[in-house]
């Protein structure tokens, strides 16, 4: 890609060489010199072409304009074929040639803005000492590296096109390179600590100043610095919906049918490894981040957590706000602190394991908590969006009661916190049913042709405790109602089947467990 300048008008028109990087406009020494950086450029072209320099803004063409705009212009595959071609091509083949058109465009756009980041951001900033190499490491990590990748997939796909611009087979491309594409899990990872890292240098006037200047050149197509850092991230989640529109269109006696299939697949692997790794460096990030007033809200599901459910900001019953993180296995109430310029979370009270946790859904304006919950967020408002955790056993620690923004982030985080508790609610549901196991023995059932299958009415219908006992009573089991008023009673059958009437004269037998 090219870089061409154009001076203002008022100047005598005087074609300049090429500038390869921004540094060269921009006098190191003092900072005046980057003030004046948007002032003097008044425009940027970038080329993917050999064209010759633009000249003065009257008699430039409408490709060499002073004000590019602010999308690539996108052209379709069947708008640069000529009639005769065109006429001798089903639709639904020419709509594949467009899908793999998409995909060997999108590669070559990428190429130029991983390009573009290095010569327009890094190494200006490198050179100016606006950012220290080390800072610079951090931030854009090893992005040039992925540049070969895709120049790779770029000349296999010219390599496979006719002359006439069609591809016939793709998928052994596909097949062969998209596990390539594992080398993205570092750079995906560490993508959180990057940003984090590029929100703090904004805060330095000099990298603020110098990332509006770009911001404002045309060549940034109004993108700003983390918007071409994070296109290799959103390039990587569009590979399945490029795939499926390709097999889509593709004839179901194609070589490539399978083969494409297969390749989808991959791509799905390669994605959920890349999740998995991010997922990981994200909870270890905000881990790492936390701070305990007291050693006793050290809990070692913490440090041992792999995943982080969810996490955000809320507030609790006085209006403070929290941030709070859901992992896997325990909720982590915190205050957000700032020293020395680095965040940090305060862990506030006793964080709640997820195998203790209560949850509990408020209505708009409930007030069951102690004092006057309304007016904690509001004069005349009721509190909305709110919901309660504590622990199931309150002598554990406190409840606490929290809002959310609005509905849709109340829901979410309830949602969240269900899925969460549900595998140790099963697990207890279970617990809870296993002494009754031996009671109902297999003899009992088989042998006593009155006995119904407990455990299948309740897999069938649902049956509470007092229907299986009624349904007992009917079938000639014998039951002491004063005795189980209030108390979950289990009770086995005893003595032979006998006919209803005589079970009402006779003497009543049971066995209580």
């Amino acid at each position: 890609s090219l870089l061409y300048l154009q001076e203002p008008s008022n100047k005598r028109v005087r074609p300049l060489a090429r500038v390869t990087s921004l540094a060269n406009l921009i006098s190191p020494v003092r900072n005046g010199a980057v003030r004046r950086f948007g002032q003097t450029i008044q425009s940027f072209a970038l080329r993917s072409d050999s064209k010759s320099p633009g000249c003065a803004q009257k008699s430039c063409s409408r490709s060499a304009a002073p004000t590019p705009p602010k999308r690539r212009n996108s052209v379709l595959w069947s708008e640069m074929l000529d009639v005769n071609m065109k006429e001798s091509l089903s639709t639904k083949e020419i709509k594949r040639q467009e899908a793999i058109y998409e995909m060997s465009r999108g590669e070559q756009d990428l190429i130029e803005d991983l390009k573009l980041a290095r010569k327009a951001y890094h190494d200006p900033m490198l050179k100016l000492s606006i950012m220290s190499e080390e800072e610079l490491t951090h931030i854009f990590g090893d992005l040039d590296s992925y540049i070969p990748l895709h120049e790779d997939l770029l000349a296999s796909l010219g390599e496979a096109t006719k002359p006439d611009g069609t591809v016939e087979q793709i998928g052994p491309i596909l097949v062969k390179w998209l596990p390539r594409l594992h080398a993205y899990k570092g750079y995906c990872s560490n993508q959180l600590a990057a940003k984090a890292l590029l929100d703090q240098k904004k805060q330095d006037r000099r990298v603020q100043d110098f990332l509006q200047r770009c911001l404002e050149s045309p060549f940034s197509r109004k993108l700003d610095l983390w918007s071409f850092l994070d296109i290799p991230r959103s390039r990587l989640v569009k590979y399945p919906l490029l795939l499926k529109e390709i097999l889509r269109h593709t004839p179901k006696d194609h070589p490539d049918i399978q083969i494409l299939e297969e390749a989808i697949s991959i791509i799905q692997g390669v994605l959920s490894d890349i999740n998995l790794k991010k997922g990981e460096s994200e909870c270890q990030y905000y881990i790492d981040k936390l701070e305990y007033l007291d050693e006793k809200q050290k809990d070692p599901r913490i440090e041992s957590s792999k995943v982080l459910l969810c996490h955000g900001e809320l507030k609790n019953k006085n209006g403070h706000k929290l941030y709070v993180f859901l992992f896997q296995d325990i909720l982590v109430l915190t205050r957000p602190v700032t020293r020395n310029e680095r965040q940090s979370y305060q862990v506030y009270r006793q964080p709640i394991p997820v195998q203790e946790l209560l949850l509990e859904d408020l209505q708009d304006g409930d007030v069951k908590m102690g004092g006057s919950f309304r007016g904690a967020f509001g004069n005349s408002d009721k509190a909305k969006n709110i919901f309660r955790v504590r622990f199931q056993d309150p002598s554990s620690g406190q409840s606490h009661t929290l809002q959310a923004n609005d509905v849709f982030h109340k829901q979410q985080w309830v949602n969240c916190i269900r899925t969460a508790v549900a595998p140790f609610q099963r697990t207890a549901a279970a617990a809870a049913e296993l002494p009754e196991l031996p009671e109902l023995s297999e003899e009992t059932e088989e042998n006593n042709p009155s006995v119904p299958n407990v455990r299948a009415q309740r897999r069938q219908s649902g049956v509470t405790e007092m229907e299986l006992d009624e349904s007992a009573a009917e079938c000639g089991s014998v039951l002491d109602s004063e005795e189980t008023k209030g108390v979950k009673t289990h009770r086995t059958l005893a003595g032979h089947r006998k006919t209803r009437e005589k079970q009402l004269s006779s003497k009543r037998k049971e066995t209580l467990v």
